[in-house]
């Protein structure tokens, strides 16, 4: 059964476009550094899985396209790379702590910004839209993913 994803990344490390142009419009998720949002790729996560491609810590913050789970799970190389922002040096090799799926962009859409997220009331139960909610990968339900892939895009 296909689930939904809203995942959050910032443009200036890789935006739709730069996925979109990817080989295969593919690009490995890394980066991510939040122990729910790792488990949300390890345990809940399968291929063909539809991803909100969410561009965060920007100016203007929003949905600007629509991706697919592409991979299953594997260790996040960032996390072993003195030189990454990502480097986690209590990461062990043998038994890594930070994981990647690989995410295939499939379309850039128009931006469905913050503003309008928030303003549109039948996406109240949108957790990015939730006080406090920080997390990089979060569920999207069905209902919500229709509402906003059918009526908002």
């Amino acid at each position: 059964m296909t689930q939904y994803w809203l995942m959050k990344s910032e443009p200036d490390e890789c935006s739709i476009d730069d996925a979109l142009a990817a080989p295969g419009a593919t690009v490995p998720w890394t980066g991510v550094r939040n122990y729910q949002a790792r488990n949300f790729m390890r345990d809940a996560m399968r291929v063909g899985d539809g991803v909100l491609f969410y561009h965060s810590s920007c100016p203007q913050p929003g949905i600007a396209g629509l991706a697919r789970v592409a991979s299953g799970v594997r260790p996040d190389p960032t996390q072993f790379d003195p030189a990454s922002p990502y480097f986690d040096p209590k990461s062990p090799a043998h038994q890594p702590r930070w994981l990647l799926r690989d995410v295939q962009a499939l379309k850039k859409t128009r931006l469905i910004g913050l503003p309008e997220l928030r303003a549109t009331p039948e996406l109240a139960d949108l957790i990015i839209l939730q006080r406090g909610s920080r997390l990089s990968i979060t569920p999207v339900s069905e209902a919500l993913w229709r509402f906003i892939t059918e009526r908002l895009m």
